[in-house]
């Protein structure tokens, strides 16, 4: 389901927006406070699991569209989170292995409209994003995607790991995309796959890296040693793509 993105600011509008069942992807709160409608506030999104940051007075001033926003300001995701257990339904109404595209840490709205735009054009069936230090669905992202969110669920989760574990008693194994991995054209990708791709700069991270079964490499020639995470994410479901099929 499609929402309008919006930023959400005062007391009474965040708080009818938790009760209306909107989906708030972050939700920032003046420093110390606690009481009445806050408090209510507060309580709402704990029961989302929504990512709550308490900040000073000059950073939501500055954050402020109305420039009244009263302690308070959410911003509200541009499309509804899917499940994990929906994605892996989408595989199999299709009759196919699932092939699922893990972000770890993807902070670039437009990466990650970029990397579901070629999930959906590879036949990735969902993308699983963590909850924290990552883009959410946000209009940017939507845009970016070229329509691909209509089609391609995306999940998101508090524990990366804990889902992979999770993932693995449904018989699936893991790839982590790395510079020192594998290379690509040498790995097998088919079967009931987990496609791991990490941030730029820092790549995926060791914890998640060790819950993989593999690491990927792209062979590259030229001067420069790295891609965007969004050419690289391309590069390996596309390969993944071509061995699923059987080319």
């Amino acid at each position: 389901m499609r929402y309008q993105e919006s930023t959400i600011e005062g007391k009474n509008a965040v708080l009818e927006a938790f009760r209306a069942g909107k989906t708030i992807d972050r939700l920032f709160v003046l420093d110390g406070a606690r009481e009445g409608a806050i408090s209510s506030i507060l309580r709402e999104a704990k029961k989302g699991d929504t990512i709550i940051t308490f900040v000073k007075k000059e950073r939501l001033d500055g954050m402020s569209q109305t420039k009244n926003h009263q302690g308070v300001i959410a911003y509200a995701a541009a499309y509804e989170y899917a499940e994990v257990s929906d994605i892996l339904d989408a595989a199999k109404a299709k009759g196919e292995a699932p092939f699922i595209i893990i972000l770890d840490g993807i902070e670039d709205p437009h990466n990650l409209g970029a990397i579901i735009r070629s999930a959906n054009l590879a036949g990735a069936h969902g993308v699983i994003i963590p909850k924290r230090r990552a883009a959410g669905l946000t209009s940017t992202v939507a845009k970016t995607s070229a329509g691909a969110l209509n089609y391609t669920p995306v999940a998101k989760v508090t524990n990366i790991t804990a889902t992979m574990e999770d993932l693995k008693k449904e018989g699936m194994w893991f790839a982590c995309a790395d510079m020192g991995g594998t290379d690509m054209y040498k790995c097998n990708f088919t079967g009931a796959l987990g496609l791991v791709i990490g941030a730029e700069g820092d790549g995926v991270s060791r914890l998640v890296k060790e819950h993989c079964d593999f690491t990927a490499s792209i062979p590259m020639k030229g001067d420069i040693d790295s891609l965007n995470a969004s050419v690289a994410a391309g590069i390996l479901m596309f390969e993944a793509a071509r061995q699923r099929r059987g080319v």
